[in-house]
């Protein structure tokens, strides 16, 4: 009887020692929207935190583009990300077993959406959507639900195809790109994401233009809000399905204690102000999955 106890309690030790040996590192990927330095600046005291939380090297990934990130988690090159809805609709529809949802951004009224918001110069005496026809027009990336999946469908729904309602239709890359291209004056209009709280010359609470002004990027009194989307579900945080319990366990419960622990970390996170990091199924996105599914002919 002691042999099988001893035999027994072998076998767990060494169950534990191989799971506590499952990773050697934990990779962290940062969707597109702004240049890799400042992706990589702003996401500093998030890597610290995960990297002594689990006793591991964390590394972060700011790919050029959107697909990279989604190919990275698809793929098992990346562990952790915060993701736009049409970037996860596109993770479901390749595999939906890749990734678990986990965490998403709460609001400060309590909400957990946002706002693709068009804009354009405040000197271009463009003041709405149809004062934009025929001008250039800047979208960010082709996976960005904000910065082309909703506005380009929204907008379709109203002007037609949108390469014959604007002068011409281009992609800038990502939602820093768009600001910083309208604000210089590269595009006349383009769209970009906002939770649509608090005040404009401020970039609104949070989203790529509170980060763009808080970076001195623009000057937000130099832009105009034409356009305002319906509330897209706020994007979710997701992590590798094959990840060790413990690690998706610990990593969860870091993120969603952010705001408590280190608030100025949590709004470097978050792009701005906002409530909390709270609990999302997928649910949440099956309006968005739809989408992209009719966008891609499936």
């Amino acid at each position: 009887m002691q042999k099988l106890l001893t035999a027994t309690a072998l076998v767990s030790l060494m169950a534990t020692s191989v799971s506590a040996q499952e990773i050697t590192e934990f990779r962290l990927g940062i969707l597109g929207g702004e240049n890799a330095q400042d992706r990589l600046t702003n996401q500093e005291c998030f890597r610290a935190k995960i990297e002594e939380t689990l006793g591991v090297p964390v590394k972060i990934f700011a790919p050029a583009d959107y697909d990279g990130v989604i190919q990275g988690l698809l793929g098992g090159s990346l562990d952790y990300a915060w993701l736009g809805a049409s970037a996860y609709a596109k993770i479901y529809m390749t595999n939906p077993d890749a990734v678990e949802l986990k965490l998403t951004k709460q609001n400060v009224d309590g909400s957990t959406g946002y706002y693709a918001i068009g804009f354009a110069r405040a000197d271009s005496g463009i003041t709405s959507m149809d004062e934009a026809k025929g001008k250039v027009f800047a979208f960010a990336d082709p996976n960005s639900t904000s910065g082309y999946l909703v506005p380009g469908a929204e907008l379709q729904a109203t002007y037609g195809k949108l390469e014959d309602y604007f002068g011409e239709v281009r992609m800038s890359g990502g939602h820093e790109q768009s600001i910083v291209g309208v604000h210089n004056g590269d595009f006349d209009a383009g769209v970009s994401w906002a939770d649509g709280l608090g005040n404009w010359e401020d970039g609104y609470n949070s989203g790529a233009f509170r980060r763009a002004a808080d970076a001195g990027l623009v000057d937000m009194s130099n832009l105009v809000e034409i356009w305002k989307s319906k509330l897209i579900p706020e994007g979710p945080m997701v992590i590798r399905t094959a990840l060790p319990q413990d690690v998706k366990d610990k990593v969860t419960q870091l993120t969603a204690d952010l705001w408590e622990t280190d608030p100025e970390c949590a709004y470097n996170v978050a792009a701005g102000d906002a409530k909390d990091f709270v609990p999302v199924t997928h649910d949440a996105y099956e309006g968005v999955v739809a989408a992209r599914k009719l966008q891609e002919g499936m």
